[in-house]
């Protein structure tokens, strides 16, 4: 009788056809190992993060080096301002050497007059010169307190400016006073006394008779350099305060003066700055306060003068 089993008594299920599943076998529709969806890479597990590590740092060598790059750059344009500034630097040191060696070496000319002071003078000691002579006997005292040479004038004033202006330098109807100075000549050829005579600098000048001698007191203008009396005092009488020179007063006077010159009197002309020797052209001497000035043409040569500036003066 039918038991519900197959023949030989095995259960008549359909797991059962085609025999028993042997060990191991897979299962239907189950995956492989290794197979897409769900299985391991060939070559071992994947690091975390491991494709954007390697773009991050490729990205910061190129930062790094892009700032380098910008930083060489930077350095570079440093290097080229610098490179300017010096060679402006530099052309403009020459321009200005050149310009001064043109103003001092120029045809003897007076170097431009300015408000800055005195010009540093080139001095050396009077032994220099070997032996001086003695100053002949001063003569007596004129009108403003200061002896006058008793000796004929180095040169007369004929050829006196007559009111244009010269150097610079006007003539005007009253003395100009806001920078009002004064200086003193000595001069001396081959070894004798000369005047520096009055109304220098004073076209149509008048004299007033004094107990001390002639003074003049008036005239058509007077130069903002000019003298009153016989005595050597220059008068340095300006509307503006700068720096005049013995150049501007012999041209105002009208004669020539340089190394182998002073008025008509010729030969090698020794110049004397407070009692030092000037070395330059004498044009150049500046006008200073109460500067004791001598100019000896020739030889032999006399020892400096010296005066005593009165008050007022």
């Amino acid at each position: 009788m039918a038991n519900g089993t197959g023949g030989k008594g095995r259960p008549n299920t359909g797991a059962n056809r085609g025999g028993p599943a042997k060990p191991g076998a897979a299962r239907p529709g189950a995956a492989k190992p290794g197979a897409a969806g769900g299985g391991t890479p060939k070559g071992g597990p994947a690091r975390p993060g491991g494709t954007r590590a390697g773009g991050s740092k490729a990205r910061g060598a190129a930062a790094r080096a892009r700032v380098a790059e910008m930083r060489a750059q930077e350095a570079a344009r440093k290097r080229r301002r610098t490179w300017f500034t010096w060679i402006g630097a530099g052309v403009i040191a020459v321009i200005a050497v050149v310009a001064i060696t043109l103003a001092v070496t120029s045809g003897g000319g007076n170097p431009p007059s300015t408000a800055s002071g005195t010009p540093k003078l080139k001095l050396a000691s009077l032994s220099t010169l070997g032996t001086l002579k003695p100053l002949p006997a001063a003569g007596a005292n004129g009108t403003e307190g200061v002896p006058v040479p008793s000796a004929p004038a180095l040169a007369g004033t004929a050829t006196v400016a007559t009111g244009k202006t010269v150097d610079g330098i006007s003539c005007n109807s009253s003395e100009q006073l806001v920078y009002h100075i004064h200086a003193h000549l000595t001069v001396f050829v081959n070894g004798a006394a000369r005047q520096v005579p009055a109304a220098i600098g004073i076209p149509g000048a008048q004299a007033e008779n004094t107990p001390n001698g002639p003074f003049i007191a008036s005239g058509t203008c007077f130069y903002w350099l000019h003298t009153h009396a016989a005595d050597g005092i220059i008068h340095i009488e300006s509307p503006v305060h700068r720096t005049y020179t013995l150049g501007d007063f012999f041209d105002i006077w009208g004669q020539p003066l340089g190394p182998d010159q002073a008025g008509p009197a010729r030969g090698p002309v020794t110049a004397l700055y407070n009692h030092q020797v000037y070395r330059g052209n004498p044009r150049n001497i500046p006008l200073e306060k109460h500067a004791q000035i001598q100019l000896e043409v020739g030889k032999p040569l006399i020892s400096p003068a010296s005066i005593t500036f009165p008050n007022g003066l």
